[in-house]
């Protein structure tokens, strides 16, 4: 059981600040001045995307021998919260294809496995999703009902997964699904690499979402999809494994997501408290204003300690399953609140879609449902302290 009581100074390496500034640079140059209408048209901006693999953000923390620059967990954290800084959209673009769709795939492939799927997807080349989620369970991966049966040599795949990103745009590759599979009078869950463009594997529209409007989500339809048994990821009847073994690595993910998205709202709020004026000053020098800034400050650097921690300790390979959890709860909660304030001191111009602050509040409120809820997420933190079975 982890306790959660050491304490570490974080401070970023040479490296690590350098790989977050050319993230910086990007994502103010070329995809601030383009969020705004890409969040309008729910546009996913494919190109984007592909300059971002150029960079290497696809392959942080994947080893070299993958096509990643072997950076590690800390480092990808910084990526995607630079991201989040200027657009979630992008942000959780690149998490989720590395995190639920690239890890599993080093965790659990095959040497083929990985050379066909995880070595383009750390070069940027394609985008990869990950299928577990179904319209009638969410946090309850057991209640899964998608099922795979043995057929002619093939896994037979019938079933329909829910609120899925990556999976059906112009860079999408693959996505990992979990489905039953009948052994020993049993059901179990097993996962399957499944290639976009296999009969049988049906991506639905886009959703039309309340935030993340440049992010790709659809359900998924598989209705008699074959795959091959060199398609399994994994033991078979272990899927549950292939899915939650990288899911704390995407709590992470969300966290970072979350920092970045209370540090963009922290930014936009103090830059308008300093412009604005009310009653002959500007309202930053309100106590009601710059006490609601200092206490966000002070949220957002909390987040970012957890966040940072958790990382370091999956680059480290010690356990940090509650690590993970506890930041992702507690910063995920923080940008909510980073972005409300922000419309708050921001009043009526905040309530306008000329600016980036309503995006950011539409935005906000995903992050404390995807990768487990808060309520969820409390509950993983009291099973680690013992008080639950």
């Amino acid at each position: 059981m982890s306790t959660m009581t050491s304490c570490q100074m974080f401070e970023l390496t040479d490296d690590q600040r350098a790989l977050r500034d050319t993230i910086r640079e990007f994502a103010e140059s070329e995809i601030a001045p383009h969020a705004g209408e890409w969040d309008e048209t729910h546009h996913f901006p494919a190109d984007v995307v592909r300059q971002l693999g150029e960079l290497g953000a696809m392959g942080v923390a994947f080893p070299e021998e993958y096509g990643g620059l072997g950076a590690g967990a800390v480092a990808m954290a910084v990526v995607v919260e630079e991201l989040a800084r200027i657009d979630s959209s992008i942000a959780v673009t690149v998490g989720a294809n590395v995190s639920i769709a690239g890890e599993p795939v080093l965790l659990f492939g095959t040497e083929e496995q990985k050379q066909r799927w995880l070595v383009p997807l750390a070069r940027g080349e394609h985008l990869g999703a990950f299928a577990s989620t179904e319209p009638g369970g969410g946090s309850d991966v057991r209640a899964s009902t998608t099922s795979a049966r043995r057929e002619d040599g093939c896994w037979v795949i019938n079933g329909t997964k829910a609120f899925i990103t990556n999976a059906g745009n112009e860079l999408s590759a693959f996505v990992i699904v979990t489905a039953r599979t009948p052994i020993d009078g049993g059901a179990p869950l097993s996962a399957f690499i499944v290639p976009n463009g296999t009969l049988g594997y049906e991506p639905q529209k886009p959703y039309r979402k309340l935030g993340w409007h440049a992010s790709d989500t659809r359900e998924l339809v598989f209705n008699d999809c074959r795959v091959p048994d060199e398609a399994l990821l994994g033991p078979l009847g272990k899927g549950a494994r292939v899915f939650l073994t990288p899911l704390d690595g995407g709590r992470i993910g969300v966290a970072a997501m979350s920092v970045g998205l209370a540090q963009g709202a922290l930014e936009q709020a103090t830059a308008y408290a300093k412009e604005r004026t009310a009653f002959g000053a500007p309202i930053a020098r309100q106590q009601a204003i710059h006490f609601k800034l200092a206490d966000l400050k002070t949220q957002i650097e909390a987040a970012r300690l957890l966040t940072y921690r958790a990382a370091a300790l999956k680059e480290a390979g010690k356990p940090f399953t509650e690590e993970a959890a506890a930041a992702k709860l507690f910063a995920s909660e923080v940008a909510v609140r980073a972005a409300e304030e922000n419309l708050q001191i921001h009043g009526g111009f905040g309530y306008i879609e000329e600016s980036a602050v309503p995006r950011f509040y539409r935005d906000a409120k995903i992050l404390t449902i995807g990768e487990g809820t808060s309520e969820i997420l409390r509950y993983v933190i009291a099973r680690q302290m013992g008080l639950t079975e």
